[in-house]
């Protein structure tokens, strides 16, 4: 793990972020990329070049003063930081920039769904998820450890999400001990017997070249998919959550919503997105 993207706006929540990818670059002497995005009005751009120059100067100034204060950080000793802001509050350039710079892992604070404390929260942290071909990691409070014991990876042990769910179980052993893949038995259409699981996660294992010997697999019955994902974790102490992404947007995100958006806003642990 070489490169971490942190997006801060300089809340508690980002501040619990920064701490957490300030404890993963010690672990692995990785770079950190701390970043900060300016809400430009629509008005610096309709003002004259002066006025236009002298509100820039002077938003830098304030950023630049409360960027160094936030940075001022005893844990951030002997991490590699490098600083950078953006002028416009375009999400979508987190996961650009995470691209740009090759970065292993972006670090993220989100409270859930809520209207203030900061632009990093909620649905925000929701549209990173949504774009970020890099994964993502969402925390909700004061790290306690970063060496995550268990965590617990939902998926459905489809043939087209073999490449994410390898690309996950790579970069968790990065970060956990123990990864279980967690099936979810959904009544309806979304119900197996017992036979055809066993048949669909020895197909899927099959496919992708993992022997369930290397690989801790579960199961659970219940009414959704976020519902067992944090019933399993709670039953079984898991310390963090992984989830694979389709990254929907436009009407196809607004009708189907998207199950790894509402577990990152709904989940007390730390929450790992990978893009499908």
């Amino acid at each position: 793990m070489k490169r971490i993207i942190v997006p801060v706006d300089f809340s508690k929540h980002s501040e619990f972020a920064l701490e957490t990818a300030a404890a993963l670059a010690k672990k692995h002497n990785s770079e950190l990329i701390v970043m900060h995005m300016l809400e430009m009005s629509e008005s610096i751009f309709s003002a004259s070049t002066e006025e236009r120059n002298e509100e820039n100067a002077f938003m830098m100034m304030v950023t630049n003063r409360n960027f160094s204060a936030f940075l001022d950080k005893p844990y951030l000793e002997g991490v590699n930081v490098t600083s950078l802001i953006k002028y416009h509050k375009v999400l979508k350039e987190v996961a650009e920039v995470a691209l740009e710079n090759k970065a292993d892992l972006i670090v993220m604070g989100s409270r859930g769904h809520s209207n203030h404390d900061g632009i990093f929260t909620g649905s925000n942290t929701e549209k990173v998820v949504r774009y970020s071909k890099t994964p993502v990691l969402v925390v909700k409070s004061k790290p306690n450890s970063i060496n995550f014991e268990h965590v617990v990876m939902a998926t459905d042990f489809t043939e087209d999400s073999i490449p994410a769910v390898k690309n996950a179980l790579k970069v968790l052993a990065e970060l956990s001990t123990k990864t279980t893949l967690l099936h979810i038995n959904l009544p309806n259409l979304g119900f197996f017997s017992t036979f055809e699981i066993d048949e669909k996660i020895a197909k899927f294992l099959e496919l992708a070249d993992l022997k369930e010997s290397d690989v801790n697999i579960a199961r659970i019955s219940d009414h959704s998919v976020e519902d067992g994902v944090l019933a399993y974790s709670t039953i079984h102490k898991a310390d963090a959550l992984a989830m694979i992404t389709r990254g929907r947007t436009g009407l196809s995100h607004f009708f189907e919503g998207s199950i790894s958006e509402e577990v990152v806003n709904h989940s007390k642990l730390p929450v790992v997105t990978f893009k499908l």
